[in-house]
């Protein structure tokens, strides 16, 4: 057994011998469960929750308190660094994510706010910093931000988008006014994720919601570089080189070997991908993330089980895996069904382990 004193959802995405695999889930603390909606009642608006530090806090930590996972996630938006570029955010009911001003032209582009993460995003920092202090020795925090072309799809959009018709006309009729824009993300989002690190969090992850949107040259061109762009800049800098960096890209399960190569320590993957042909394809590169079905956790006790035993089994013995779903809880789920995901792991991944 490892005697380390590292939590052991940092010893698996650093592919170090872990006792069991180790589970945490995306929007753990969400709409699914009764306790967040109190909140949020409270709070009064999605961006009133997520600006307050102290409610950020506290729904941050209902799902550890909760289901006992192994990491918490900082409760916040990937949309909060173009909200600090002046676009005004603002969350329409049952629509989503809008912005008052959204970036069609150059002269939006060249007019951008360059927010400082420390100053215009210090509720962030805030919270992070008590979230840490109310988590014990063992719960790792993760940061995060949105990959740069997932949040300019927001930003030249204006909010959701099934087509995504304004952003890949500018992509594909102006691609080096896209590259402008790209860039001006992606420094933000260095700054921001190194303020994160600075202020707490253990862990960052890069989610890639839309990157399955574009083609292969595409994605390789306007999203994939610019994470590489940001996975750089977290190594090179003298504090964080033991800071594992997890990228996720929705319905990239193509590209996984051009993920690992990024430089990351850990690749998120979606439910269409086996997590053996996965791990043959990156080797021992990077750990590797997921990969449940969400929609597992509508069935009941017994589906859940045994959909959990499948993805564990698929990954196979050894560490560098970290049990996650292949994107986020869905808002409908029973808070049960979750507990009933964790408590399969951790009967059957010991196994894995030995």
């Amino acid at each position: 057994m490892n005697t380390s004193s590292e939590p052991l959802f940092l010893r698996a995405l650093k592919r170090e011998p872990v006792e069991r695999t180790p589970v945490w889930l995306m929007r753990q603390a969400g709409r699914y469960l009764p306790e967040y909606m109190e909140v949020r009642k409270q709070a009064g608006s999605f961006m009133a929750l997520a600006s307050n530090p102290e409610l950020a806090c506290k729904v941050t930590l209902q799902p550890i308190e909760r289901f006992g996972l192994d990491a918490a996630i900082l409760f916040s938006d990937i949309l909060t660094i173009p909200d600090a570029m002046g676009l005004g955010l603002y969350f329409a009911e049952g629509e989503g994510p809008r912005f008052t001003k959204p970036v069609r032209t150059e002269a939006d582009i060249e007019s951008l706010h360059e927010p400082e993460a420390g100053k215009d995003l210090g509720y962030v920092m805030e919270a992070i910093r008590l979230i840490r202090s109310k988590l014990d020795s063992d719960t790792p925090l993760i940061g995060f931000c949105g990959s740069p072309w997932t949040v300019a799809t927001y930003m030249v959009e204006g909010g959701s988008s099934r087509n995504f018709e304004n952003i890949k006309s500018m992509l594909y009729r102006q691609p080096q006014l896209m590259h402008r824009l790209l860039i001006k993300v992606a420094n933000a989002s260095c700054d921001y994720l190194q303020a994160q690190i600075e202020a707490g969090a253990q862990a960052v992850m890069i989610f890639d919601t839309w990157g399955g949107s574009l083609s292969t040259a595409s994605y390789k061109e306007f999203s994939l570089a610019y994470m590489r762009h940001i996975v750089a800049h977290i190594k090179a800098h003298h504090n964080t080189r033991d800071t594992p960096v997890i990228l996720f890209t929705k319905g990239g399960a193509s590209w996984l070997e051009m993920i690992a190569d990024t430089g990351c320590d850990a690749v998120g993957v979606d439910w269409t991908c086996d997590l053996a042909h996965a791990r043959k394809r990156v080797g021992d590169r990077v750990a590797l993330q997921g990969n449940l079905d969400p929609g597992v956790l509508y069935g009941n006790s017994t589906v859940v089980e045994r959909e959990c035993r499948r993805v564990l089994d698929s990954f196979g013995p050894g560490s560098g895996h970290v049990f996650n779903l292949g994107h986020g809880i869905h808002p409908g789920v029973d808070p049960q069904r979750v507990a009933d995901l964790v408590a399969a792991v951790r009967q059957h991944s010991p196994a894995l382990h030995r």
